[in-house]
């Protein structure tokens, strides 16, 4: 049953791949051992699809889609992991930075003119992004990345973002509120950066470390976005957060500015 021609154990394409299949059995309303009795494998082996422990082949990526009733997500997902496991051979230092993000155990984020796609109201996303389609899609990405069990997420927002107005006055007042929201949530812990100067920080960034401690990262540009796994890329970087995070304000300071912010100007 296991196609053993990709060898990266625990790779972030598997795992990637095996939350999609954990994510539509929960929605079938499924545990493991009714959907391994439905594809007549073990529960175990199940288990290790969804952990990402082995790569299936594509007969049963599809006798998963149809137990599931998951209308083709499933075998697509399984085509996104092969092109996945080709596309690294050709490029030392490619990477998908959105995969890397959903597996991540830990994930850091510095924004400087907008909030981060991870934290975006829908209003707000549909304010910048305009299609419903792509609004649809960072909505998935949210639930994907935020759900249990979420990484640990450590994001800096300059202040500047809490003042940028973005679509109408009731759109930013419930952004806002948002953030105070995500504020308290365990494991994620965000800081706003007052208008100093960083010399290190040049551009907004996200850093996705995984369990093994491999990185990956997503620096913003004038015109688009690079992903990287350069070690060197990721070195300055890591230094670089770390310098905004000791300039920040503490998480309840964070707390407390934007909602002086929502009660004298987005109210």
């Amino acid at each position: 049953m296991a196609d053993s021609s990709h060898n990266s154990k625990d790779s972030p394409e598997l795992r990637t791949f095996g939350l999609e299949v954990r994510r539509l059995r929960e929605a079938a309303g499924l545990n493991q051992t009714e959907l391994a009795t439905l594809v007549r494998v073990s529960r175990a082996y199940i288990s290790h699809v969804e952990r990402g422990k082995t790569r299936c082949r594509l007969d049963f990526a599809k006798r998963l889609d149809g137990a599931l009733h998951a209308n083709g997500e499933i075998v697509e997902a399984w085509n996104d992991l092969v092109e996945a496991i080709k596309s690294i051979k050709y490029a030392t230092h490619f990477v998908d930075f959105p995969k890397a993000e959903l597996t991540a155990n830990v994930i850091r984020v510095y924004e400087t003119h907008i909030v981060n796609g991870l934290f975006q109201s829908e209003a707000y996303a549909s304010a910048i992004l305009k299609s419903p389609e792509a609004v649809a899609t960072r909505m998935k990405r949210q639930k994907q990345v935020l759900s249990a069990p979420a990484p640990k997420i450590f994001v800096v927002l300059e202040e500047s973002i809490l003042l940028r107005q973005v679509g109408a006055v009731d759109v930013m007042r419930e952004q806002l509120e948002y953030l105070v929201e995500l504020s308290y949530r365990d494991g994620i812990r965000l800081q706003i950066l007052p208008t100093v100067y960083v010399e290190e920080a040049r551009a907004a960034f996200a850093i996705a470390t995984q369990a093994d401690r491999r990185e990956a990262t997503y620096i913003v540009t004038a015109t688009k976005g690079v992903t990287s796994a350069d070690p060197a890329d990721l070195a300055t970087l890591n230094e670089t957060f770390a310098s905004l995070q000791a300039e920040a304000l503490n998480v309840r300071e964070s707390r407390a500015l934007i909602r002086r912010v929502i009660d004298e100007r987005w109210t």
